[in-house]
């Protein structure tokens, strides 16, 4: 289930090997993305897409949305 976290746990985590995931639009994320970040739009994410993660892995979802 997801849950909200702050900017120190994000960087404990990236820092522990998690996965960074942008599901902002691609372009968007073609235009302005987060160091290391993977472009998985939430308009495309099916089971198939995030299969491209590594499940052993924790995942950081990021969406920066101000509508």
């Amino acid at each position: 289930m997801p849950t909200g976290i702050g900017r120190d746990e994000v960087r404990r985590l990236l820092a522990q090997g998690a996965q960074l995931i942008e599901v902002l639009p691609r372009e968007e994320f073609e235009e302005q993305h987060l160091a290391g970040a993977m472009s998985l739009p939430l308009e495309e994410l099916d089971a198939p897409s995030a299969g491209r993660l590594d499940r052993a892995r924790p995942v950081v979802c990021y969406c920066d949305d101000f509508q």
